[in-house]
């Protein structure tokens, strides 16, 4: 019986993923890395930012990561207003929280961003657990996050239902044996499914909640 949900934050909570492009892109060429659209594709795979920054730079003190993070947050801060929520996840947030049923956050963003942002969007009282890259030692596709947010929610993996947006996202959520389910509109949808996502969606409107409990392989009119 699944008793609570742990959704990804970027793409799946927040449409967020233009501003990171933007802001990884600027970010990288204040250090005289050009970058193009398919080697950015990176940073959508649920990177904690210490990975994103090796992956394109290389080898780097923990210093010059937390200055170099800092900095990027700063590009991504500038264009915090065209952040948009995925459409019906605050209506689908509200029906959980109605119904009993647990919500958490398990992310790769840092900590300060994360609770930044869900502050912002008014979204911070809607989770009872946040598990963010800072809590963990490794990233996704490796199950540590999913793991963490079990514990802290004090549940077993068969009886959360994960939500990602990620292909590595999917393979950490399963992995850590828990069922997941994806949201796209990328094309992306049949990587998703090959990692183990039991269904596709394009976002949360009319989304029935029995049908995330029972994790069904249909959605009328939403499948992908």
């Amino acid at each position: 019986m699944i008793r609570a949900i742990v959704f990804d934050m970027d793409g799946v909570i927040i449409d967020s993923h233009p501003v990171h492009r933007r802001a990884w892109r600027k970010f990288l060429a204040t250090v005289g890395v050009s970058v193009s659209d398919d080697e950015l594709d990176f940073i959508l795979e649920g990177r904690r930012r210490e990975e994103i920054l090796r992956h394109f730079l290389g080898d780097l003190p923990f210093s010059i990561i937390e200055a170099y993070g800092r900095q990027k947050d700063q590009f991504f801060e500038e264009r915090f207003t065209e952040i948009k929520l995925i459409p019906g996840v605050r209506e689908l947030l509200k029906s959980l929280g109605d119904e009993g049923i647990g919500a958490a956050i398990a992310t790769s963003a840092s900590s300060s961003r994360t609770r930044e942002t869900l502050s912002r969007l008014n979204l911070d009282g809607n989770f009872t657990a946040v598990v963010t890259g800072d809590d963990v030692t490794a990233g996704k596709p490796d199950p540590e996050v999913y793991l963490l947010a079990s514990k802290r929610l004090c549940l077993g993996p068969n009886e959360l239902l994960v939500i990602e947006d990620a292909p590595c996202g999917v393979l950490a959520a399963t992995t850590a044996g828990m069922r997941c389910i994806g949201v796209s509109k990328n094309g992306r949808a049949e990587a998703l499914r090959r990692c183990g996502a039991q269904f596709v969606i394009p976002d949360f409107v009319g989304l029935k909640i029995a049908d995330l409990l029972q994790a069904r392989n249909t959605i009328q009119g939403q499948l992908l």
